[in-house]
């Protein structure tokens, strides 16, 4: 069984907001994935910059928590799971396959975890970048509601193991993401962290994507298009120039980027 290697847990939890350890329940576990989604953005910048994606825990830990960055599945799911065996929990990873805007059957390119409570299995996800799906029992039915409002229930299906999907407007329900629960050695994060990093023309590597979770709501920065819902309240708009681009990284995702990573992220013209 893969182990999750040490943390420095009182680090993560001042990262996250959190003052005191939480028991190892579904409580703490609502608690400690709710806490990280809210302080820590997803965000593919590095990709972006040719820095490319490194899973060693210690750079991870760096980066996340010290250099108060974001990351992607890969990163935030590691950091999440080492928290949560530092606090107590039988948890480990597992990867899944998402539907969300697939042409065909996708690859396996997300992680989340698989975590045991009192003997019951639940997923536990700190880094998929849509709206926010909270942990859940998995159980055929099993349903959630996020605190925006969101709707997410689990199914088991025949050819794709257990599925999550969200419930649209329309109350049409429409599929995130399918896993199994076969174990995942590090070798296979390694690889489909490398194929997500790397593949030309995937999300990914053609966009700047930076999303962060906010009490009732969303914001998000496409390239240069930024959208926030929060309630209510709902804002869209193209950041115009390099410097309003940094301002809105800094004051709502809280990334700082110099003038010459912002320019090399491509999406504004040298003047």
């Amino acid at each position: 069984m893969q182990i999750a290697p040490p943390i420095d847990l009182d680090a993560y939890l001042a990262r996250i907001g959190l003052g005191l350890i939480p028991e190892a329940d579904a409580e703490g576990l609502t608690a400690v994935q709710r806490a990280h989604r809210l302080a820590i953005p997803f965000e593919n910048l590095d990709i972006r910059l040719g820095r490319g994606i490194s899973l060693d825990p210690d750079h991870v830990f760096e980066k996340l928590v010290h250099r108060r960055r974001g990351g992607y599945c890969f990163e935030h799911n590691q950091l999440f799971l080492r928290a949560l065996t530092a606090i107590g929990f039988d948890a480990r990873p597992l990867l899944a396959r998402v539907w969300l805007m697939a042409d065909g059957v996708p690859p396996r390119t997300h992680t989340l975890n698989l975590v045991r409570i009192d003997g019951e299995p639940w997923i536990a996800d700190a880094g998929f970048g849509g709206s926010y799906s909270p942990p859940m029992r998995l159980a055929e039915a099993s349903e959630a509601v996020a605190p925006d409002g969101a709707h997410f229930r689990l199914s088991l299906t025949e050819d794709h193991g257990w599925l999550l999907e969200r419930r649209m407007e329309t109350d049409s329900w429409q599929a995130q993401y399918s896993f199994t629960l076969d174990d995942v050695a590090s070798a296979d994060l390694e690889m489909a962290n490398h194929w997500t990093a790397t593949r030309a023309e995937t999300r990914f590597t053609t966009f700047s994507l930076v999303s962060l979770v906010l009490p009732s709501g969303f914001a998000s920065l496409t390239d240069r298009h930024y959208t926030r819902r929060n309630g209510d309240q709902h804002v869209e708009a193209d950041i115009e120039s390099p410097t309003a681009y940094r301002l809105r990284l800094n004051f709502v995702f809280g990334i700082v980027l110099d003038e010459v990573e912002v320019m090399g992220l491509s999406l504004y013209s040298a003047e």
